[in-house]
C-alpha cells in the first residue's frame, strides 16, 4: 500500500482496522542509498552510510508524523532477547539506549507516540496487536528465533505483564524468504525436529538438488496458532523476499552488507 508519494509501504488488512494504531513494513523504494542499500535502507549495523540510514529514518518519521528519535530499533542477534521499553526509557543517555538495545529481537510496549520496529532482509517480521490492553510487539524471527520460539515467548510476556489474551491478539507476518528459495542444511532441519515442529507441514525435501527447504513463514503460523492465537487473526504476507529482490532486501540474493527493510507498529495517543 501507498502511503505517500515517494515510498512504497506494506500494511496488513487485519491490523488496519484499528484506527488507534500505525503500522507498515517498509520495501526498498523511497530512499536516497545507493548500490546494495538501494534505495530505502533503514538500518544502521548493515554497513550503510550513516547520513544516508539517517535521511532514511527522517522519511520514514516524516509518514508516522514523530522525530526519527522516537522510532526505536534493537540490534538484533537471531536470539530469542525480549524487551519491554521501561517507563523511563527517552532519559536514557545515547549510550544507555544503545546498552538496552543490543542483543534484543522483539520489542513489546503499551505506550503511545512512539515507534517499535524490527529490520529484516528474508527474515520473518511479525507484528503482534492486543487491542483490548492496547499492546503492540514487534519480532524478528530468523530460523534460529523461529526455532526458539520467540514470537511464542513474546506472547507469554504480553501474558504476564499486560493481561494478554492471545485469542485476542492479532498479528501480521510480513514478507520472508519463501520455501522455495530457502535452501538449509541437515542441522536446521534436525534443530526444528527437536523443537518439535511439524516438518510436513513447514518443509520440504527437494529430490533434484537434494536438499531441505523451511516454510519460515508457515512455522512462524504454525507458533502463533500453539500460543493461541485464532486462525482468523494471523495474516501472511505470502511474498518471498529472494524472489522480489527488486522490490524487497534479501541477504541470500544480495548479500550481507546490503540494505534491510524495517517492520513498525505505533499506538496513536489521539485515538486510544
Amino acid at each position: 500500500m501507498q502511503l505517500n508519494e515517494k515510498i512504497n509501504l506494506i500494511t496488513y488488512k487485519n491490523l488496519e482496522k484499528f484506527p488507534e494504531i500505525s503500522h507498515f513494513t517498509t520495501t526498498r523504494q523511497g530512499g536516497v542509498s545507493s548500490g546494495n542499500y538501494a534505495s530505502l535502507n533503514v538500518s544502521e549495523y548493515a554497513g550503510d552510510e550513516n547520513a544516508c540510514v539517517a535521511k532514511n529514518r527522517m522519511l520514514l518519521s516524516d509518514c508516522l508524523q514523530i522525530s526519527p528519535s522516537q522510532i526505536i530499533i534493537p540490534f538484533q542477534t537471531h536470539g530469542d532477547e525480549i524487551k519491554i521499553i521501561p517507563t523511563d526509557f527517552f532519559n536514557f543517555s545515547t549510550q544507555e539506549r544503545t546498552f538496552f538495545l543490543h542483543g534484543v529481537d522483539a520489542l513489546i510496549t503499551n505506550f503511545s507516540d512512539f515507534c517499535i520496529g524490527i529490520t529484516t532482509a528474508d527474515c520473518v517480521p511479525v507484528l503482534l496487536y492486543d487491542p483490548i490492553n492496547k499492546v503492540v510487539a514487534a519480532i524478528h524471527a530468523g530460523w534460529r528465533g523461529t526455532v526458539l520460539s520467540i514470537v511464542e515467548k513474546t506472547i507469554r510476556k504480553m501474558q504476564y505483564h499486560f493481561s494478554s489474551k492471545p485469542e485476542e491478539i492479532y498479528a501480521a507476518i510480513g514478507p520472508c524468504i519463501g520455501k522455495d528459495m530457502y535452501e538449509v542444511g541437515p542441522e536446521v532441519v534436525d534443530a526444528f525436529e527437536e523443537n518439535g515442529f511439524p516438518m510436513k507441514v513447514i518443509s520440504f525435501f527437494n529430490e533434484k538438488t537434494a536438499k531441505f527447504h523451511i516454510d519460515l513463514a508457515k512455522a512462524n503460523e504454525y507458533v502463533l496458532k500453539k500460543s493461541g492465537v485464532y486462525l482468523n487473526n494471523i495474516e501472511v504476507a505470502s511474498v518471498c523476499t529472494f524472489e522480489n529482490s527488486d522490490t524487497f532486501f534479501s541477504a541470500r540474493k544480495l548479500g550481507i552488507h546490503s540494505g534491510r527493510m524495517v517492520s513498525v507498529i505505533m499506538l496513536n495517543n489521539e485515538n486510544l
